[in-house]
């Protein structure tokens, strides 16, 4: 099930490290050392893979690389929405992945790439087509984002929210179904990407869309899957019930489980987005994970460790 470890979600995005706590990148450098090595030791040979970069940014991969970080993963990945937030063009998407090769020989994934309906339906379906033709075939794997819209009722993550304008309301469609499950034009294209494309689907706490976002994968021939498991949930009462519920559901997919966001009480500062006061309690927090929801079965392919087992 579980077929890679990603460390952290967009770790260079300054709105959630850099500016106040990181600047040279030095804590989140030892931090997701750290964690590889953990993740290393629990799960001997599974994929791991840096946090998709947003900015697509080559400095920030050869600062990892002069740290030590690249030499403990297999594959880096970038992030990408120049149609809605990025200040390149969508054909631009070759040489935004050969600009990180120069600097690596490890794999490059394009962990979420994606296209808003904000205005139209249209944009987003043809956007997606356009994507298809510029990606497919040019990284391992390729996660679209996202399966559905980000309901209106819940607040999306950026600095500066309503104050953004536009950019701001875009983080609220960029699902093939909107936030009530009705397909877009988008979805039928979609389907005929599989199983070449995947998808990035963050699922929040007790989401209630879990069952249906199953349901729609496999009606699309959807055969991977980026989510996250969150260190803050994992502090939530009844957090082991959720986790077990949603890996459980997810075991049919080719999971890349991105560890990520920080315990308000465990940060620098009180928020989700904080580097940790101590990275070993992260590393800790990604064994954990694996302990719980990755074993090697009788063909040596991922299956879940259920809670009882797991004990």
């Amino acid at each position: 099930m579980i077929e890679a470890a990603m460390i952290w979600n967009e770790p260079n995005n300054k709105s959630h490290w850099e500016i106040e706590f990181d600047p040279g990148w030095l804590m989140f450098g030892d931090m997701a050392k750290r964690a590889a090595g953990a993740i290393a030791t629990e799960a001997p040979g599974l994929t791991r893979v840096l946090g998709g970069i947003s900015p697509i940014d080559p400095a920030f991969i050869g600062n990892m690389e002069r740290q030590g970080l690249l030499a403990l993963l297999d594959a880096v990945a970038v992030h990408g929405f120049p149609l809605d937030w990025n200040l390149w063009k969508l054909d631009e998407w070759p040489n935004k992945i050969t600009e990180i090769r120069a600097v690596t020989d490890l794999p490059v994934w394009v962990s979420e790439v994606g296209v808003s309906s904000f205005g139209a339906d249209e944009v987003q379906d043809w956007g997606l087509g356009r994507t298809a033709d510029l990606l497919r075939g040019a990284a391992p794997r390729v996660h679209w984002y996202s399966l559905y819209d980000l309901p209106q009722a819940w607040p999306a993550t950026t600095r500066h929210k309503e104050a953004e304008g536009s950019s701001y309301y875009r983080h609220f469609h960029m699902g093939l179904l909107d936030e009530h499950g009705r397909p877009k034009k988008s979805l039928r294209r979609f389907a005929d990407l599989t199983p070449d494309f995947g998808l990035c689907q963050w699922f929040h706490f007790e989401d209630p869309r879990l069952d249906d976002a199953v349901r729609w994968m496999r009606e699309l021939g959807v055969t991977y899957l980026r989510t996250g498991l969150s260190w803050a949930d994992w502090e939530r009462p009844d957090a082991a019930a959720w986790f077990d519920r949603m890996m459980s559901k997810l075991e049919a997919f080719d999971v890349t489980a991105t560890f990520c966001f920080t315990p308000e009480a465990a940060g620098i500062h009180p928020h989700h987005t904080s580097p940790p006061r101590d990275p070993d309690e992260f590393a800790a927090f990604c064994a954990t994970m694996l302990r719980r929801y990755y074993g090697a079965g009788a063909a040596g392919t991922p299956q879940l460790v259920t809670a009882a087992a797991a004990g």
